[in-house]
């Protein structure tokens, strides 16, 4: 079974668990007695606090769901066992326990009627999600998280600013994507009940290791058309012990970038920019995205996909 999850604080990480894994049995997805994913490595696949995902799994256990097996994990429960909350439903009765759980969702955040029904209509309406739309303010960063995502995954995504006037438009048939500094702004401008992907950033820390000690008798550069890159870079490359007389700096959207590059040991540079320079230097760049990221948004793409969904 393929899990996603969506950061927001309109419905919790725990009570996506426990839909997507009820979704599961009911649908037969999940089959009676099959092992379910360790709260260890659903945590660490989607980087997700463990104690949300034991909270969840103790609640659909306590629900008749599940069962947990000491020393060996936890379970779908099975039918043999009996329990009616698993054994007796039929697809009306599935359909109104699903139903249900959205309604008191719904209601503890105190969402309207009216609201709800708008958002069946426009959910019953709009077109299935076919693509990714990332919703990015600085052009440099969005061919950035472009190249990266296109890189590692064979998705279709486009781009777009927070005030593009097609905005809404661009939306039908898309799960929007974006930053988490951005988050909070981008769900203000979306439909409610939208849902919104935040695109997990590495730490430029651990990028650095792989480089570290620092050699005192290079030139390295560093290029980028994305103003916070360089910034970042520089920072980091003197913390960890580089000589600012060995470091070359160059801005991708000024004229000439490339002078001098040819001369250094290695040019450190955001995903974008290593496609940009030329075959005889020597790239190094950094991935601004998460491998967890990469993977969530591997198995959304591949549910928008299936013929099923």
């Amino acid at each position: 079974m393929r899990f996603w999850f969506v950061h927001s604080d309109e419905v919790s990480i725990r009570e996506q668990i426990v839909t997507q894994i009820t979704l599961g049995i009911l649908s037969a997805e999940l089959t009676p007695g099959e092992r379910l994913p360790s709260t260890r490595d659903l945590a660490r696949r989607f980087d997700l606090h463990p104690n949300t995902v034991s909270g969840a799994y103790r609640q659909l256990e306590e629900e008749g769901w599940v069962e947990s097996r000491r020393g060996s994990g936890v379970y779908v429960r099975s039918r043999s066992v009996g329990s009616p909350t698993i054994s007796g439903f039929s697809s009306s009765q599935a359909l109104d326990y699903i139903f249900t759980r959205f309604l008191n969702s719904a209601q503890r955040l105190n969402i309207t009627t009216s609201d709800i029904r708008n958002l069946l209509q426009r959910w019953l309406e709009s077109p299935k999600a076919t693509h990714f739309l990332l919703i990015e303010p600085e052009e440099p960063l969005r061919r950035i998280i472009l190249t990266e995502v296109q890189q590692a995954l064979s998705v279709t995504i486009s781009t777009c600013g927070p005030d593009d006037p097609l905005l809404m438009e661009k939306l039908l048939g898309a799960v929007p994507l974006t930053l988490p500094s951005k988050a909070a702004a981008v769900r203000r401008l979306l439909p409610i009940g939208t849902e919104l992907i935040t695109l997990q950033v590495r730490s430029t820390a651990s990028s650095l290791a792989g480089w570290l000690p620092a050699p005192t008798d290079v030139l390295v550069g560093i290029a980028s058309g994305w103003p916070q890159f360089l910034d970042t870079a520089h920072t980091m490359l003197i913390a960890a012990g580089f000589s600012p007389d060995t470091l070359l700096f160059r801005d991708t959207r000024q004229q000439g970038w490339l002078d001098g590059l040819t001369h250094t040991t290695g040019v450190v540079c955001d995903s974008f920019t290593s496609t940009q320079l030329p075959i005889e230097i020597h790239k190094i760049p950094f991935c601004l995205l998460t491998e967890t990221t990469l993977e969530r948004l591997r198995d959304r793409y591949l549910a928008m996909v299936s013929p099923d969904s």
